[in-house]
């Protein structure tokens, strides 16, 4: 479980592709991996991956074709910049929402401009995840938790205020690239709860 609050940045140092899947490597001299074990979970733009191998300063994690079908991670290539969050600990407290790092799927940015001092985003969300979108809720964008403004049939509006746009990878997004999109945890299991009754 995630926080969607970026703790660092990092990079692919490099990346393996198989038939079925990818073996990425990650370089980052602003996480602190000294108390991050064999095992553990990391969230790398906001997709939960399973460190593998472990220096000082870089990890390496497997990627199931599943996990490349559903993210942006097919179109990544070494030195694409990644946002990076180490796994929520129970005595850690909660400053964006609850991310649970199984990315729903992939959406686009139709448009970006400055308001003000920060910047909006408009993202148009796969027709099966609108539903899940609400005004004002949340939702995870390469792994940050961020406020939804308002949403229009399946176009919805961000704005992003500067810290988080130089902490964060959101700064480099351009029109017409794709994002990891997770939907509210709390969304999902409600519908199924209600589905079910």
């Amino acid at each position: 479980m995630f926080t969607g609050i970026i703790q660092a940045l990092g990079v692919i140092q490099s990346k393996q592709v198989f038939e079925k899947g990818a073996r990425l490597e990650f370089k980052t001299h602003d996480l602190d991996l000294s108390n991050v074990a064999i095992g553990d979970s990391i969230a790398v733009n906001g997709v939960c991956l399973t460190a593998i191998e472990i220096t000082s300063h870089s990890f390496k994690a497997d990627l199931s074709q599943e996990t490349l079908d559903c993210t942006v991670f097919d179109k990544l290539n070494e030195n694409s910049a990644v946002n990076l969050e180490k796994a929520l600990r129970i005595n850690q407290g909660i400053d964006g929402h609850l991310v649970s790092g199984h990315v729903d799927g992939v959406a686009i940015v139709v448009d970006k401009f400055n308001e003000g001092e920060s910047t909006r985003f408009k993202i148009k969300a796969p027709k099966n995840l609108v539903k899940y979108i609400a005004k004002k809720g949340s939702a995870c964008i390469n792994g940050v938790s961020l406020t939804v403004n308002s949403i229009e049939n399946d176009v919805f509006d961000l704005n992003i205020v500067p810290h988080t746009l130089t902490k964060t990878t959101l700064g480099q997004l351009n029109i017409g690239d794709g994002v990891n999109l997770e939907v509210d945890i709390i969304a999902r299991h409600l519908e199924q709860l209600i589905a079910n009754k």
